[in-house]
This record gives C-alpha cells, structure tokens and sequence, in this order.
C-alpha cells in the first residue's frame, strides 16, 4: 500500500483509536501519548510488513500496551517512593497517602499483563447508549495477535465518544474548537495555532486547560444517556458537537484579516462532520449540517475574484461551482428534511438546496426561501436569521419591507458590519443612492476582512460616480 494511502487510513484511524483508549483508561494526555507511538510504529512497520488484518485493532493493541508500560512505571515509582518513605520514618508523618497507591499497587505485573490483552475485546460486549447507538462495556480490553478480529470493538466507532468529550458543556466554543480539531480532527497545535493566527505556545494552553477542566467533571467520558438516562442530555450534548462543528466551517469559510475563506478549516469541518454522519448516518440534523457544509463550499471558487475579491451570490459565476458537491449536498438536504423540518441545520440545508438548484439569481425561488426563513426564526431566533429574512423579504414584498425588518435589529446587532452591508444592499435596490453610500461605508469601516472591506468601498465609489 502506498505511505500516502496508508497515511489516510491511519487519519481516519487515529479518533476511533484515541477514544477507545481515553474511555478505556480515563486518562486524555496518556492516551494521546500512547496514540502518537502507535502510529508511529504503524507508519514504520505497515509500509515494510503490509496491513494487518485488522489496522484499528492494531493501534488498538499497541496503544493499550503503551499505557500499560507507562502504568506499570508508575506503580514501580510509587512503590520505590514507599519503601523510601518506610526506610525514613520522619517521613510518614509528613506524607497524605494517594488513595490511588492501593489501587495501583495491587496491579501486580501479571495483572497489568492480563489488563492489556483482557477478554472483553472478543466475548459477547455489553451495550450501552441510546437507540441506534450501540458499544461495549470494555475498561481493559485489548485486540492481540496480528490476525486477531476485534469483534468487541469492531462495529463500535468511539469517535462517537471522543466528540462528546471534546465538545463538554462544561468548554467554551473556543476551547471545544481547539480541543476537537486537536483529538478527533488529528491537527498539531501548530497546525491548529496557524489556522486561528495564534502563537502555538497560546494554543497549546488553551488545549491543556481544556483537557484539565473536562478532567474535573464527574465521569467526563460516560456518554450522556449513560449518565443519567435522559434524552434530553444527548440532545443538549450533540447540539454542542454540531454547533462546534458549524464554528469550525463557519471559521474557514468567513475568514477575518486578508483571506476571505480559509480552506483548511472548511475542509476539515466537512471531513469531521462526515466522520459523525457515518456514526449518527439516520439523525436528521447531522445530515442537514454536512448539506449545509458541502453546499456552502460549492461556492468557493466562485466567492472570490482573481484579485482576491468578494464576490455576492447574485455576480458569481455559477459555472464555477462544484457540482459534485452540489448534487451530494442536495441530495443529503432532502433526505434530512424527509422526518419534517425540525431542526436548524435541516431548513438552513433546504434554504441552500434552493439557491443551489437555481440556475441564475433570477431562477431564486425566493417565496420559498422567505417561508423556510421564518420557519428557521420561529425554531431559533437570532439577529441573524432576522437579517437573512430582511434579505428574503426584500426579495419577496420590495426593499422597504426589507429595510422595516432591518430596523428591529438596530440595538441587537449594533456595530455588526453585516446590518450596515445588508442596509446599503437594500438602499441600492430600492434606488437611494446616498444612503446606501453611507450604509456600505459604515460596514466597510467595520469589517475585518480586507476582502469584504474592499468588496464594501468599491461599491460605494460605484454609487458615487454614477
């Protein structure tokens, strides 16, 4: 197998790995140490001795083997640290035992031995979780043996886990983001750093206090129906995957600073959120979250001028879009809105379904659009959506109705760019020149994106000559 495609396997690999060890053994730091040796050993060996049949249980294995030797080094240390203390009597008046010194202790040699290649990983597994969701109740099971199948674990995908874990309720966005894209999308913390214009050194404190504070949760890895049985906390858990998700691509695909779309974001959402659509493939929200991505980024080629230029839907050339990625995003949009439009990812992938399907700006079926809007405000109201619907309804009823939808969010939304730019869109429309001049001047001093800011003065000197 060439290292390239080997490379790929072992990035899809790496979360399935990664959260089968951190479930397993609870500790996040030691098992993303024991991963990078893993895969290390895989990227030396699988190119010279060829796949083992079972590349996941593999990793699995190695991993497993690895915290068991850094497990037994500590029980060594602590046992050494003991005998010293009994040696020195002044010392045990002075030391607060550990309660994990028994727990550690008792793990003799052999009972580590047995811990790494226990049973569980191939006897009939517990299941745990909630309908659909299916996974084994295996603290200390290893796959052994090249050959060895991982039925235990097989046809479960622990990225599943490890996204839970990632995006806590207890992270903010910014930490869930950093966290996620370190454990589940595989970045460096320089590669992570880069993406978001920050020093490494700030990126990798950030990580670590997320790691830290998912740690002083109680049972931070138990899926959210193992923790109490309620449905409403594994909703409320995988809003926040979504929502953490949708920032990633969001991230990439509105840039601030000089590049108007940053494409390794953007991928890397879309390819994360393919990895949770092949584990919830019947959740109607996951699926309208990846249409919603692939139809974005259709557009890419098209956003943008040689120059580096915004470029509005209405002036892009459609010929430019990716059609590929258009066809599966609509074909995902109607499959999600199939059980009824009853999330936001689902009737925001309808509402790009339709400008995709639209042949020319004119083509639009802006009635349409207008009615998904509100259906989209009624299920999440926020000055944006009631932005986008300003949009939709100056497309519908004329820019006045547009413009008098715009004023509810001048307190709301003061000081956003996007109002002034909307503003001076409707202004031009309904055929006011100046005030659209001082719309996208006020928008143009307020973005951060160069691209915009150029896009925003250049329309404003086009008003002005005439």
């Amino acid at each position: 197998m060439p290292h390239t495609a080997i490379e790929d396997l072992l990035r899809e690999l790496a979360p399935q790995v990664l959260g089968a060890l951190v479930r397993r053994y609870g500790d996040f730091d030691a098992a993303e140490d024991a991963l990078q040796e893993a895969l290390l050993a895989a990227a030396t060996q699988w190119p010279a001795e060829g796949l083992p049949d079972n590349p996941r249980g593999w990793l699995i294995q190695v991993g497993a083997r690895r915290m068991v030797d850094a497990i037994r080094a500590d029980s060594a240390r602590r046992n050494r640290e003991t005998a010293d203390a009994i040696r020195d009597p002044e010392r045990l008046g002075t030391t607060t035992p550990d309660p994990a010194d028994a727990v550690i202790t008792a793990l003799s040699e052999t009972g580590l031995d047995q811990l790494a290649a226990a049973p569980g990983a191939h006897g009939a597994p517990a299941t745990y979780g909630v309908s659909g969701i299916r996974g084994t109740a295996d603290p200390g099971g290893a796959v052994t043996g090249r050959t060895a199948r991982d039925t235990g674990t097989e046809d479960r995908d622990d990225t599943l886990t490890l996204f839970f874990l990632c995006c806590h309720p207890a992270l903010s966005p910014a930490s869930a983001i950093a966290l996620t894209l370190r454990a589940v999308g595989g970045l460096t913390t320089e590669e992570i750093a880069r993406a978001f214009l920050l020093p490494e050194r700030t990126m990798a404190q950030r990580i670590t206090r997320a790691k830290k504070r998912v740690a002083e949760e109680d049972r931070p890895f138990a899926m959210p129906a193992e923790s109490n049985g309620q449905r409403g906390e594994w909703n409320t858990r995988l809003d926040s995957v979504l929502r953490v998700l949708y920032l990633i691509f969001t991230e990439g695909h509105t840039s601030g600073g000089e590049r108007l779309r940053r494409g390794d974001l953007s991928s890397e959402a879309i390819r994360l959120a393919r990895a949770l659509n092949r584990v919830l493939p019947d959740n109607p929200e996951v699926t309208g979250l990846l249409a919603l991505m692939l139809l974005t980024d259709a557009r890419r080629a098209a956003r943008t001028g040689e120059h580096g230029e915004l470029v509005p839907l209405a002036d892009q050339d459609r010929g430019l879009w990716d059609r590929e990625m258009l066809i599966e995003g609509v074909r995902l949009a109607t499959a999600a809105v199939r059980s009824g439009l009853i999330g936001p990812y689902q009737i925001q992938a309808a509402i790009a379904a339709l400008h995709a399907q639209a042949l020319r700006p004119e083509d639009t079926d802006w009635p349409r659009i207008l009615l998904l809007y509100n259906a989209l405000e009624r299920q999440s109201p926020n000055p944006m959506v009631t932005l986008n619907r300003a949009v939709a309804t100056a497309m519908v009823h004329g820019p006045q109705a547009g413009l008098d939808l715009t004023d509810t969010l001048t307190e709301s939304l003061a000081g956003n760019h996007r109002l002034d730019a909307v503003r001076g869109h409707l202004y031009e429309m309904a055929g006011e020149p100046e005030e659209a001049i001082a719309a996208y001047t006020a928008a143009a001093r307020r973005t951060t994106s160069l691209p915009e800011r150029d896009y925003l003065t250049i329309r404003a000197a086009g008003l002005r000559r005439g």
